[in-house]
């Protein structure tokens, strides 16, 4: 019983020291598509850089938003990897290359993305938990449809399968969580003024997820 106890206290001991060791996890949590996670957290990467926090960006997408694009000036970025797969060349984040540069923070953008086929891991979700394992801190997000929780109820209101998906524990790591919202009509503007998606995919956004009501 005795020998329990001291086993169970030192296994206590170890895991408050990792979790020392271990960087923090903050993520920006939006409704959908376009209501601003991306560039929030870029804003918050240049005034990081103000206070003299070594912040890089280990992958980021803008999805061509101009406004988002801008952000990008002046936030180290490093390189993505290059995968050849299944006759096209793909990039992925360089998990090792984060790791070796090892900043104190990392944009790591869409947290429910699938990796290329023969990556290390197949989830980003799962890259992130290295990174943070490796003691560099995290700044991510995600749509609340790809949350395992949500996604059956997200089908069944837009009638589209979520096929990207993250286990609702992983917010349950996390250090901070952002809530980014805008009210539907606000979305829809915002859509329609070309600050979401380009010219051609607007319509098609329109009749599935970017709906006020069904």
């Amino acid at each position: 019983m005795e020998q329990d106890d001291k086993t169970g206290s030192v296994k206590k001991f170890l895991d408050l020291v990792k979790k020392s060791r271990r960087g923090k996890f903050k993520v920006y949590v939006g409704m959908s598509a376009g209501v601003g996670k991306t560039y929030r957290m870029l804003q918050e990467a240049h005034a990081l850089l103000k206070n003299g926090i070594d912040i890089q960006i280990g992958y980021i997408e803008t999805h061509n938003r101009k406004e988002t694009h801008a952000l990008l000036a002046g936030i180290p970025l490093i390189a993505r990897r290059k995968i050849f797969y299944k006759g096209k060349e793909l990039e992925e984040m360089d998990v090792q290359a984060v790791i070796n540069f090892h900043p104190e923070v990392v944009i790591v953008d869409e947290l429910a993305h699938t990796n290329v086929g023969g990556s290390k891991n197949e989830k980003r979700w799962q890259d992130v938990a290295d990174i943070l394992d490796a003691g560099i801190s995290v700044i991510s997000a995600v749509n609340i449809q790809h949350l395992e929780s949500m996604n059956e109820e997200i089908e069944i209101i837009t009638g589209i399968p979520i096929t990207e998906r993250i286990p609702d524990k992983i917010l349950d790591t996390t250090d901070e969580i952002v809530n980014i919202d805008l009210t539907a009509d606000e979305l829809i503007d915002r859509l329609k003024a070309g600050k979401i998606y380009d010219q051609t995919k607007i319509e098609r956004a329109l009749n599935n997820f970017f709906q006020p009501e069904r």
